[in-house]
């Protein structure tokens, strides 16, 4: 039992120290981007990612709640398009995702207002860079992070990783049929 209790001990000690350390060495700011090389040409990727309705199509968090609520507003391909959800699903949550700025063929960038299962904001960039008969795709992320989401950056990167990497992928098949 002593061996036991030294071990949650030294367990729990360790998690204190990482929890000080990555709240002192990690800045408030979180930037995360990903990019894939997509065999299309802009122009087609464009038609996936300049409304909220396209995006939808290959958008990897809407299959968290096949029953998800969503809402569109605005007018679709323009800014101001946006569309809200609310699952009772709490890794789907709830909020609001809107496009502040399009540069036809080029870039499409969002703000996302998160209600639940935390309040938050995030701004969101899809970048179109041509390489040859190829698309470079690069997703990024930019929210301001309080001292104690900083002790979970880790997951956080790995589960945008992950969920990156499926839209992307997504988005691959999509447009290379």
């Amino acid at each position: 039992m002593k061996t036991f209790l030294k071990i949650i001990g030294i367990l729990i000690i360790l998690f204190v120290v990482y929890a000080v350390i990555a709240m002192l060495a990690f800045g408030k700011n979180y930037h995360y981007e990903k990019s894939m090389v997509i065999h299309a040409p802009k122009e087609k990727i464009w038609q996936q990612i300049s409304s909220m309705q396209a995006v939808n199509k290959w958008n990897p968090w809407l299959k968290l709640d096949p029953k998800m609520k969503l809402v569109y507003s605005g007018t679709s391909g323009q800014i101001g398009d946006q569309y809200c959800w609310d699952s009772k699903n709490n890794d789907a949550g709830a909020g609001c995702q809107e496009i502040k700025e399009l540069i036809p063929y080029q870039r499409q960038k969002t703000e996302m207002i998160f209600k639940k299962p935390f309040e938050g904001q995030a701004t969101s960039e899809m970048i179109l860079s041509p390489e040859g008969n190829e698309t470079k795709v690069t997703w990024t992320m930019d929210t301001e992070q309080d001292p104690m989401m900083k002790i979970m950056r880790p997951i956080m990167d790995y589960q945008m990783g992950k969920s990156y990497e499926e839209g992307l992928n997504n988005l691959k098949k999509l447009v290379e049929k």
